[in-house]
């Protein structure tokens, strides 16, 4: 497809690299795969790398193809038109609706990881789909309730999870929807699992307190003696009944 001078000004203009390699290579081909994107380029997580085109303001197709293998992958393409000028502009390298909707998060729920619970600079978080893009696809960002804020070492817990839970390659988004890395909040399971997380922060006084108990037991044996204390602590309350 021919694009007009000032199209290819604008996609040109685009020199960040990931955002660039895409634009570069959808130029070229038409098109570029999931497949070309983690084996040609490195990319394995193709979805953050469209979106970094769309933050960029390019209004980016996705669309199904088959791979080298024979199975079913995303590909990309460019939509008409090819810049969403009425939805995304460029800010400081991000993007005005990103930041309005990780601003719309905070202003709800306060600077804090929606995983650690522990409240943070608003620069550190992290905007994350709560359903993951594999499973559900793109989301509505004017609906905040589908996206959570994230520590990166939350983010990268909760990809690494969500990579290799069996829902990966089933795809049921209801399964989603009632997982802990999706609604902390409220869930039934944990990646498929029958299990519950209290995820337990010591900071400043506390950290004497982690020091002591982790002398006491060892590291490999503080997980069990938090159990066994909750244990002890709820049948002695129980007694009290």
């Amino acid at each position: 497809m021919k694009y007009s001078k000032e199209i290819l000004e604008r996609l040109n203009s685009i020199t960040d690299k990931r955002p660039a390699t895409v634009i570069q290579h959808i130029l070229k081909y038409g098109f570029i795969t999931t497949e070309e994107l983690e084996n040609k380029y490195g990319y394995k997580h193709a979805p953050r790398a469209a979106r970094d085109v769309r933050e960029r303001g390019v209004n980016l197709v996705t669309y199904n193809v088959k791979s080298s293998e024979g199975k079913r992958i995303g590909a990309y393409k460019f939509g008409d038109p090819v810049f969403s000028d009425n939805k995304i502009s460029k800010v400081a390298g991000r993007t005005a609706l990103s930041e309005a909707l990780k601003k719309a998060l905070i202003d709800k729920h306060g600077s804090v990881c929606f995983i650690y619970l522990q409240p943070m600079e608003e620069r550190l978080l992290q905007v994350d789909h709560r359903v993951p893009y594999e499973i559900g696809g793109e989301q509505d960002e004017s609906d905040i309730d589908c996206y959570m804020l994230l520590s990166p070492s939350a983010n990268r817990a909760k990809s690494w999870t969500c990579e290799h839970c069996p829902n990966w390659t089933i795809k049921d988004v209801e399964l989603c929807e009632n997982c802990f890395w999706a609604h902390p909040e409220n869930y039934t399971h944990i990646a498929g699992n029958n299990e519950r997380k209290i995820v337990i922060t010591f900071t400043d006084n506390e950290i004497d307190d982690y020091e002591q108990l982790i002398s006491l037991v060892g590291i490999d044996n503080a997980e069990q003696t938090i159990k066994d204390l909750v244990t002890s602590f709820i049948n002695d309350h129980s007694n009290e009944d």
